[in-house]
């Protein structure tokens, strides 16, 4: 497969390994003190146990895994919001899969769509637009989750509703922007990080500068990176460089992918349609200034919020973690999931306590999926 083979050629796999492991020992980089990456995406979390790079790396480089899987980082109550507004009469409910088996405090959308509410799974807002369209006696509302990758499509739906003048559509929105929660770490005086491997599908979409606070303002270096196996371990490899020379830069190693100024056709219909909230809440961070995205006055009509009075238009509501749940930790990349005590045992995909466990880019569902003997040491 052209410009997938290469990437995972064992080879060229094996002398980038060797590379990262004389570096990693040039710096002085041990078991006991290692140098701490965080890749902040949760598709590079999957990415990196599937091809077990975690175990091919010098033991002396530790990853870290961060906030990024939306999914996860969702708070309860907003899951409860979206069960709320499911079960009124007369709503269809739209949802990505991802979300489905999430669990809120009383129930996921899987178990209320098993007690009677009309929730259908959908691989774009568009195709919430166009159930919208075939069912003007009902009120439509698309479940809009997800970081910048996301976004653009939600807001390209909400102006297609406004052209059309439909009245029976409208967004749940909680869609949430990277940069802001990766400052809200390294504020952190518990957080140890030397580096991280940045988002690619994300930056697709909003360039590289975004990320130059990372480098100019807490001196770490961040290398923006694509999924194969060799993206991840050049990434790995040019972070160790920086380390090295002294440096602190925004590289991009998805260069073949990912524009320096991101997408503007994106980044237009973003900012036409949403607005930053003064605040949004993340599982493990709290409340985050200006990290999530709210619909703007102009498109009112398409907010879910306004539409049913739930969510911040009616006050923000906090609701705790499961006893026993650790998502908040892991989430946040202050321990490892088999860490949790409830990993494999109390907390399984069959049986989730939180995200972490059925999200496609939660860490928990990572290490159950591809931990072989570390997600079996867990559950002993």
């Amino acid at each position: 497969m052209k410009y997938a083979t290469e990437f995972r050629d064992p080879k060229a796999a094996k002398a980038v390994l060797a590379r990262i492991a004389e570096l990693a020992d040039e710096i002085g980089a041990t078991r006991a003190k290692p140098v701490h990456i965080m890749e902040i995406c949760g598709g590079h979390t999957h990415a990196i146990f599937r091809y077990g790079l975690d175990k091919l790396v010098h033991d002396g480089i530790e990853f870290i895994h961060g906030p990024g899987c939306p999914v996860c980082v969702l708070p309860m109550s907003r899951v409860d919001e979206c069960v709320e507004i499911a079960l009124r009469p007369g709503v269809i409910f739209t949802t990505f899969g991802d979300a489905m088996r999430v669990p809120g405090t009383k129930m996921s959308l899987m178990q209320a769509k098993a007690a009677g509410a009309d929730i259908r799974m959908v691989y774009s807002p568009l195709d919430a637009l166009e159930l919208a369209r075939r069912n003007p006696d009902r009120q439509v509302v698309f479940f809009g989750l997800g970081f910048e990758t996301t976004t653009p499509s939600t807001a390209l739906s909400i102006q297609q509703a406004a052209r059309e003048g439909l009245e029976n559509f409208s967004v749940f929105c909680n869609h949430i922007t990277v940069p802001e929660p990766i400052r809200a770490l390294l504020d952190d005086p518990h957080m140890v990080l030397d580096g991280f491997v940045g988002p690619g599908h994300v930056s697709m979409v909003i360039g590289t500068h975004p990320y130059d606070f990372i480098a100019r303002d807490y001196g770490k270096p961040i290398v923006v990176a694509g999924f194969e196996p060799l993206d991840l371990l050049q990434s790995v490899l040019m972070v160790l460089i920086q380390i090295r020379d002294g440096r602190a830069e925004v590289e991009n190693q998805y260069a073949r992918v990912v524009p320096e100024h991101g997408n503007p056709v994106s980044l237009a219909a973003i900012a036409d349609v949403y607005e930053k909230r003064p605040s949004f809440e993340w599982r493990g961070l709290g409340e985050i200034d200006h990290s999530g995205l709210r619909i703007r006055a102009k498109y009112r009509a398409y907010d879910a919020e306004e539409t049913f009075g739930i969510g911040y238009a009616a006050g923000p509501r906090f609701v705790a973690e499961p006893e026993g749940c650790a998502c908040g930790q892991v989430m946040t990349g202050r321990i490892k999931p088999t860490a949790c005590t409830q990993f494999g045992s109390g907390c399984t995909p069959e049986m989730p306590l939180g995200a972490l466990m059925v999200s496609s880019e939660g860490a928990c569902a990572a290490y159950w999926q591809y931990g072989g003997a570390r997600a079996t040491e867990a559950t002993e």
